[in-house]
């Protein structure tokens, strides 16, 4: 390792703390950045200063938020998300399609509106992209966070998440289905003056194996005069249709399909 003089590391403490980062002293004292955090990290010892990583958690600090983004991002981890909050590692992962380039770009928008400091970052698997953000606060905000599989545990809202469903229920619904729903095309034939003409016409699932999670989803259709019906298939009755014209007709001016 390259020695530094006593001189050059004194004005790196000092800079540090009047507040500059490692990346700033660095440049500004043609050091690598490396060595400037083993001085920060030694100072600090030195001192008797325990390190708290810095956060812009709207639960922890108080400050505003982004609730549109935040109602469709809890979507979003309702249906394909996870939380991964062990002793080094902690960070919010949102699994898409890795075909759908515009959920991949919306996920990671929400992520940043909601809390903008964390690093977000995405991971290239076999046909599909992980969005994560890395930060322990994720928990702070999706309090659903627990041991096991979300179907196999509660999955309630906390009053001040619900109020935020209520205020931006479109919101929800449309995150929840560019997870867990989609939207295809039907046929059917009927017989006209004689003839079997084929009809086709679109209708929206969600499928969910949660219970719970099935019911936030209805409750909020329910709440937007959404009407739907259970589709059981295999015998599971997992799965949530929206059929009628109408009703597909509004899902598809606040909602439209994954892409």
């Amino acid at each position: 390792m390259e020695q530094h003089s006593p001189s050059i590391r004194a004005q790196a403490v000092a800079l540090m703390r009047q507040g500059a980062p490692n990346r700033l002293v660095a440049e500004h004292l043609n050091i690598p950045r490396g060595t400037v955090g083993w001085w920060r990290s030694e100072d600090r010892k030195a001192r008797g200063e325990r390190y708290e990583q810095p956060t812009d958690c709207p639960n922890c600090t108080g400050r505003e938020f982004d609730e549109i983004a935040y109602a469709y991002l809890l979507g979003l981890y309702l249906g394909d998300g996870h939380i991964v909050s062990k002793t080094k590692q902690h960070h919010l992962s949102i699994f898409c399609n890795a075909t759908q380039t515009g959920l991949i770009a919306a996920a990671e928008e929400a992520m940043r509106k909601v809390m903008p400091l964390p690093n977000v970052s995405q991971r290239h698997k076999t046909g599909c992209v992980e969005v994560k953000s890395y930060t322990r606060h994720w928990t702070c905000m999706f309090p659903q966070h627990g041991p096991g599989k979300k179907h196999e545990r509660p999955i309630v809202l906390e009053p001040w998440q619900q109020g935020i469903v209520d205020a931006h229920p479109w919101e929800f619904v449309r995150g929840l289905i560019h997870s867990d729903g989609c939207r295809i095309t039907n046929w059917t034939t009927r017989i006209v003056a004689g003839e079997p003409k084929r009809y086709e016409y679109p209708r929206y699932f969600f499928t969910n194996v949660s219970d719970d999670i099935r019911r936030l989803f209805t409750d909020t259709l329910e709440k937007l005069g959404i009407e739907w019906t259970h589709c059981t298939r295999n015998g599971n009755p997992y799965n949530i249709s929206v059929a009628k014209k109408a009703h597909v007709a509004l899902l598809d001016t606040h909602v439209g399909p994954k892409y």
